[in-house]
């Protein structure tokens, strides 16, 4: 009895879209906003309060980027007007080139994705602004499956693990994310 093995193109599928929603990866991106530009500052002076509404807009933002992921990805529209609302550069053109490879490839993402976001800091004083955030994200709910059949990609499960990302301050006090990482060798 012969064993069937995935092909090339379910192997290339796989290894391109795992890294999914939080991870997402490409090369050179294109800018579409630019951060606060560099300015001579003085001693630090933000409060309390400050830091408090940089770190509640972050989490917001967070938020945000991961719903205006998942229906970019759900419905296979790597241009979907919510992501720019949400995320920047280099963040924003890795994650439309995997929702458009996941949909070249016949593929899409369901399910859920639960989130459990931290704010680790808060650099008010950097130019620009960041929030780095920690999150202990459950994606074993959130599967890549083809969009024809429904049935799942092989190889495409996920679980519990850790992910980073950055909340970046653009003008007007817009705090978008422009980066994030899936630790998936990390649980949590």
């Amino acid at each position: 009895m012969r064993t069937r093995h995935p092909g090339r193109r379910t192997i290339l599928l796989v290894a391109a879209l795992t890294t999914g929603l939080v991870t997402a990866c490409g090369t050179q991106p294109t800018p579409t906003t630019e951060p606060l530009p560099a300015t001579r500052k003085a001693a630090p002076t933000h409060s309390a309060v400050e830091e408090q509404a940089a770190r509640k807009a972050a989490l917001t933002a967070y938020a945000g980027y991961l719903a205006a992921s998942r229906t970019a990805s759900r419905r296979g529209d790597p241009h979907h007007p919510e992501l720019t609302r949400f995320l920047a550069d280099p963040l924003l053109t890795r994650v439309r080139l995997a929702i458009r490879d996941a949909k070249e490839h016949g593929a899409m993402r369901t399910g859920k994705l639960v989130s459990d976001p931290t704010v680790t800091s808060v650099s008010l004083d950097g130019v620009p602004a960041t929030v780095e955030i920690q999150d202990c994200v459950d994606a074993s709910g959130y599967r890549l499956v083809y969009t024809k059949t429904k049935k799942v990609v092989p190889g495409s499960g996920g679980g519990r693990h850790l992910a980073t990302a950055t909340a970046t301050r653009y003008p007007k006090d817009r705090w978008l994310i422009s980066v994030a990482v899936a630790h998936e060798d990390q649980p949590c």
